[in-house]
């Protein structure tokens, strides 16, 4: 039976970062919502284009297409075992219709580590973030600072804090994630497959404690 996993956390957690290290544990592909849509729209597949039509109006991108790319990327081969999703669902529709596909599948979705911290951890995180202006490489300010100030280690660009990880819109981001995925969460709770983890220890802490959670380390 394929093993199918949903990353959920708020801005800042670390959720993708602990979806790449969950992934390369378990040998399972982390399919990114973001990646999908970039890939798809580099690519230029009709779904792609489709979602850029949306994009450049800057309207939202119907769930129809988004659930068709996710369709199309758990059809490929390295997903024969399952999957680890991250960034889709965000609603209850969309992971009603998640359920759909993977029960084609002969899968399901098994467990939803759901990885939070206090906002003000959050906040920190986000706002102390750095990024190169030519590769996007990422720094903290204080967790992961550059050696030399404002200046990308790797290829020497500038650093620059982005306008969404301006304290006031970090705390705007958090607020409108909590609203829209609580009832996520609680539909995932209702089903007895949330995994609380508590995203403000250390990163292989939590690491090891998704691990044990999904049965992959005792």
């Amino acid at each position: 039976m394929p093993m199918y996993i949903v990353f959920v956390g708020p801005p800042g957690v670390g959720k993708g970062t602990q979806a790449k290290r969950v992934s390369e544990r378990t040998g399972l592909p982390h399919i990114s919502s973001g990646d999908l849509f970039r890939e798809n729209i580099k690519n230029l597949t009709n779904l792609g284009k489709m979602a850029q039509s949306y994009m450049t109006k800057g309207e939202l991108v119907p769930d129809s297409i988004t659930i068709s790319m996710v369709r199309d990327r758990l059809k490929e081969k390295d997903c024969a075992n399952g999957a680890l999703l991250d960034g889709f669902p965000r609603t209850p529709k969309q992971a009603d219709e998640l359920e759909e596909i993977l029960t084609s599948f002969n899968g399901k979705v098994d467990f939803v580590p759901y990885i939070s911290a206090a906002n003000q951890i959050l906040i920190d995180r986000l706002s102390g973030r750095l990024v190169c202006r030519e590769n996007g490489h990422v720094f903290h300010v204080n967790n992961n600072p550059p050696n030399l100030e404002g200046i990308c280690d790797f290829d020497g660009s500038e650093l620059y804090t982005r306008d969404d990880d301006q304290v006031e819109t970090v705390k705007h981001r958090i607020k409108v994630y909590l609203e829209q995925t609580m009832p996520l969460i609680e539909y995932y709770r209702n089903k007895g497959i949330l995994l609380e983890i508590d995203g403000s220890k250390e990163i292989d802490i939590v690491t090891n404690e998704i691990l044990e959670a999904i049965g992959f380390i005792k």
